[in-house]
């Protein structure tokens, strides 16, 4: 119920945290629109400015050539007839023509002082029918990247008038909006960035937070089996049922004995691997015989194994430069691995072997193997390596320490660990210890 819960609320957050950073980009991008929109009617004000500007210019320039005593009459100004549309047609009619191409240059110098320098080009146009008349521009083609000033008529009867067209007006506009654009962006992917890596620190967090309990409830099963072995080894001493027979009696309090401590090394397994992580357990090395650990283990784990085992020794190098005690926990835990994740027959090879830097020890089986997807994790906390699998095929139970612990030794002799396998057929690990500084060609020269 607490797990369902907990990740009802996950996922309540994700979508949350989804939403919001959707409804950010929406709103950053009206935002985005509404900027854009302001800049282009900004600018299609000032165009329009500046070509009402040029073509009083224009007119100015064509009243220079007036003869003396020449009248020309004006008419009422209104909203669609302005002033200087009675004076341009005025002029025509007493046969001076205006020049457009002057006018485009003048139109040309003005936006280059409003710091506009898109290209432009400068149409009369028949409004009646919707054509051009002339133009300053040679190529006419119906572009969507151009902005349209407002048409000026230079005709009373509203027949004809003049317009700007300014091209590539995006330019200019998204180079107003740059700063803005660059700084948006960089926003929204921080958001974006830290919305992702919160959703993943919560999917982790659940993760890790599934894997204690798993371990709790593992590490509780595990100690709960010996302490229940200690309790009725105990109770049946206590009942003096066991007084008259010495043998039987033994055995229980072997039982007691091995079971107790089974706890033992559990607990001090838990607590070195916490040490090791926090680097506060010094590893006391020395050069180590590596035949009696391995003769000492293989008879030990013969005894005590309910499956038949075999071991196959070949030791051609002696010594490791190592903590005596944490190395032989180490192949312990190797075996004790092999032996859980096999079969009835167990077929178990260590070898060692000694190059110019490494002492190499490998411990090979004939076991159940790991699959290519689970190999990556076997030296994880608390991780099992196919463990549905292995609990099909009436695997051991436990909560993943032992890999773990001996990844963690390795690292702390400055050593490297690899494991190689094929599902179904065998599973090999090889460690790499450090010579002694004095032994190491690599370090003397």
């Amino acid at each position: 119920m607490e797990t369902s819960k907990r990740k009802k609320n996950i996922l309540f957050i994700t979508i949350l945290s989804v939403v919001g950073l959707i409804g950010a980009m929406a709103l950053q991008m009206i935002w985005i629109y509404n900027s854009y929109e302001l800049i282009r009617n900004d600018l299609l004000k000032v165009s329009s400015e500046v070509f009402e500007k040029a073509l009083r210019e224009e007119t100015n320039l064509a009243c220079k050539e007036i003869p003396e005593g020449t009248e020309i009459l004006a008419g009422p100004e209104s909203d669609s007839i302005p002033s200087i549309t009675y004076l341009y047609e005025g002029i025509q009619d007493i046969g001076i023509e205006m020049s457009i191409n002057r006018m485009d240059s003048l139109v040309e110098i003005f936006l280059r002082d409003k710091d506009i320098s898109n290209n432009h080009y400068i149409n009369i146009i028949d409004i009646k029918n919707d054509t051009i008349i002339k133009s300053t521009s040679e190529n006419q083609a119906d572009l969507d990247d151009r902005l349209n000033s407002k048409i000026i008529p230079i005709k009373t009867d509203l027949s004809q008038g003049v317009q700007l067209v300014l091209l590539n007006p995006y330019i200019y506009i998204f180079k107003r909006m740059g700063l803005m654009l660059a700084g948006t962006f960089i926003i929204m992917l921080i958001v974006i960035v830290c919305i992702s890596y919160q959703v993943r620190f919560i999917s982790r967090f659940e993760k890790i937070f599934q894997i204690r309990e798993d371990f709790s409830y593992a590490m509780i099963h595990d100690m709960k089996t010996p302490l229940t072995s200690i309790i009725m080894a105990l109770n049946f001493l206590r009942s003096g049922k066991l007084d008259n027979r010495q043998e039987m009696k033994n055995k229980y309090f072997d039982i007691a004995e091995n079971e107790a401590d089974h706890l033992l090394t559990l607990t001090n397994k838990v607590l070195t691997i916490s040490k090791l992580e926090n680097h506060k357990l010094e590893m006391n090395k020395t050069e180590v015989e590596l035949t009696p650990i391995i003769e000492k283990l293989t008879e030990k784990f013969k005894a005590k194994s309910q499956k038949t085992v075999n071991f196959i020794t070949d030791i051609k190098a002696e010594t490791a430069y190592a903590d005596a005690e944490y190395l032989e926990e180490v192949i312990s835990n190797l075996i004790d691995n092999s032996i859980k994740y096999s079969g009835e027959s167990v077929e178990i090879r260590i070898n060692t072997a000694q190059d110019d830097r490494y002492t190499v020890l490998k411990v090979h089986d004939n076991g159940f193997g790991i699959s290519d997807k689970d190999i990556h994790l076997i030296f994880r906390k608390y991780e099992r390596a196919s463990a549905v699998k292995r609990n099909r095929r009436k695997g051991a139970s436990g909560f993943g320490l032992g890999l773990n612990f001996v990844d963690q030794v390795v690292e702390a002799h400055h050593g490297k660990i690899f494991v190689s396998s094929i599902e179904g057929e065998f599973t090999e690990f090889t460690i790499y210890l450090p010579l002694a500084e004095d032994k190491n060609p690599m370090q003397n020269g």
